[in-house]
């Protein structure tokens, strides 16, 4: 058979359905072998990073494998930011590049190019996949499948590149003489953490003020019915990170809500003010902690878990030494502490959990006074589509003001997903992803919401989602302006849009004429007033609706934290006799000035 028919029906084997491609030279036998097979088909995206992000959206929904297609050079360069996506959320997902023919490549001659569009793609996506070769002999094709995809599943899942010569790709190859990938026996072997679980059980008995943050890698461990469990056993307020904020729904009464540098007021009191912090599956990334790093929990101990040996080693590098690293991926750890957990009896956390329920009532995200506004608030906004969506619903949101305002707001309801590209942040991902993520549940609705400048990052991808009258329901916060990074200008540079406004620099088109050039139902809205009949008429409607829903530019994400501030000690800081009625664990110097 020709190779390239054997890559086509080993992604099929794997449960891909579709393969987001774009042609090219080095390409197209690739391309027309998923063609001519019954079980797998290909979707052309209009850029291969929309092509590579939607893959990525495709792994999420789907709990499977993603995969994209590109030629070599310009195709395959351009896929970089959506790969990236997928490593630094830990989703796997198999991109593979064509290449010039074996004989056309520059190998030692030192000159840059030798074949039309030869690139080393290899070394490029090196730093940002878990696998990442060139296939330079027909024979490997099978084992170099085998083994990317084992890698992209196993331990802390991430993507993989595959870069494979057109003259490889049309070679005749014996499938029944290639040789198989065998895994290491090592990689098997389960880590004994009995001793870690035992030193755990007196640090959750003895503390009074707990919190439990959970993160996306309980969802990377099918973890989901035990975190709560856990929680329930427990009953310490859940603080989630953005990626996992999903996982309960916001009326579970043990919620707090979003904490760091753009969360929300009574998480980041309540993570700030604990005397024992247990973090499950979540990295702690710096928008989660603020900086410096010592500021954070610096009044708790910390029982940290994670997959990654990496990440635990990196609080003490950056000076926040950790109580108990626990190394160990998220449902072996709960499964491991819930069968100690029979005769647990801890403290009595209702003054603890009285505390918590004060601050979600005294510092709501959606404020009563945002209603009486005229134009449309963001919070609003972000209300009335918690109100508008429903149970099982899937939501793709992209970067800058929209997912901050989301994770802040948005009150999740049983069964809900929300997607977003959450280390990356990529402006452009929701779309392309959304589209992904649809194809990945046989063309089911999908909401996405995203900001001007994101949008015009991958607008074309309309095109894609009007190809497939994909049932996308695209809200556009539209501010005219990249309001997140004017926030920054403000808090630094004197307040002075260069770059991020259209006095600054920036042109903004008639999103809705693109919207019904590409053949969307489009709808508008600038009052607050009619924000609900607007989102529930863009929800019910049939095929891909457009929605622009036009915010003032002034609106930032509020709280937010400054540089150098702690994050339990956002802006627009509170009058200091308040802050300090919120504080239990001494404040920072900083904050007393």
């Amino acid at each position: 058979m020709k190779l390239s028919d054997y890559v086509a029906d080993f992604l099929a084997k794997q449960g891909i359905r579709h393969v987001f491609a774009i042609t090219g030279g080095a390409s197209i036998h690739l391309i027309h072998s998923v063609a001519d097979h019954p079980g797998i088909d290909f979707i052309c995206p209009q850029h291969e990073q929309g092509g590579a992000m939607a893959a990525d959206g495709y792994a999420r929904v789907s709990g499977g494998l993603g995969a994209a297609f590109a030629t070599s050079g310009p195709g395959a360069t351009n896929m970089i930011t959506g790969i990236a996506c997928s490593w630094f959320d830990s989703v796997p997902v198999i991109y593979i590049t064509g290449q010039v023919t074996t004989f056309r490549l520059k190998g030692t001659t030192g000159v840059r190019q030798m074949g039309f569009q030869e690139t080393e793609i290899v070394p490029m996506v090196a730093p940002i996949s878990k696998y990442a070769v060139m296939l330079t002999d027909a024979k490997r094709i099978r084992y170099e499948l085998e083994k990317a995809v084992h890698i992209a599943r196993s331990g802390r899942p991430g993507p993989v590149v595959i870069d494979i010569p057109d003259d490889l790709q049309r070679s005749e190859i014996d499938a029944a003489t290639l040789e198989g990938y065998v895994p290491p026996a090592v990689e098997v072997k389960a880590r004994d953490i009995s001793s870690e679980i035992e030193r755990c059980l007196p640090m959750l008995a003895a503390a009074e003020r707990p919190v439990l943050i959970v993160g996306w890698g309980v969802r990377l461990g099918g973890a989901v019915k035990e975190i709560h469990q856990l929680a329930e056993r427990l009953g310490f307020p859940v603080v989630p990170s953005w990626a996992a904020m999903d996982i309960f729904p916001s009326d579970h009464p043990l919620v707090v809500g979003g904490f760091g540098t753009h969360g929300t007021r009574p998480g980041n009191f309540a993570v700030q003010n604990a005397d024992l912090v247990l973090t499950i599956g979540a990295r702690l990334s710096t928008r989660e902690t603020g900086s410096p790093l010592s500021s954070w929990a610096r009044g708790a101990k910390t029982i940290i878990v994670d997959i990654d040996p990496a990440e635990l080693r990196k609080f003490p590098h950056f000076g926040r030494p950790l109580d108990l690293p626990i190394e160990s991926d998220a449902k072996s750890f709960i499964t491991s502490l819930l069968g100690r957990l029979r005769d647990f009896r801890g403290q009595n956390l209702d003054p603890w959990r009285q505390r918590v329920r004060e601050w979600k009532k005294r510092y709501p995200t959606c404020a009563p006074e945002f209603y009486e506004e005229k134009p449309v608030n963001p919070y609003v906004f972000v209300e009335e589509m918690s109100k508008a969506s429903s149970e099982g619903d899937t939501i793709f949101v992209d970067t800058g003001c929209s997912i901050a305002w989301m994770m802040q707001g948005f009150r999740f309801k049983k069964g809900q997903r929300l997607f977003h590209d959450f280390n990356n942040t990529a402006m452009g991902y929701a779309l392309p992803a959304a589209i992904g993520g649809s194809l990945a549940q046989g063309g089911k609705p999908v909401t996405c919401i995203s900001g001007d400048g994101s949008l015009l990052m991958n607008i074309q991808e309309l095109c894609t989602a009007q190809r497939h009258r994909l049932p996308i329901k695209l809200f556009l916060v539209n501010n005219q302006a990249h309001a997140m990074v004017q926030q920054t200008q403000e808090q630094w540079l004197g307040g002075h849009y260069h770059a991020t406004s259209v006095e600054g620099g920036l042109w903004f088109p008639d999103f809705v004429k693109i919207a019904e050039a590409c053949g969307f139902a489009t709808l508008t809205v600038d009052t607050n007033k009619d924000l609900s009949n607007v989102i529930r008429r863009a929800m019910a409607a049939d095929g891909p609706v457009f929605c622009d829903v036009r915010v003032p530019t002034k609106h930032r994400v509020l709280p937010q934290c400054k540089f150098g501030y702690p994050i339990e000690d956002a802006e627009p800081l509170l009058p200091r006799k308040e802050f300090l009625e919120n504080m239990i664990v001494e404040p920072m110097e900083v904050s007393l000035r």
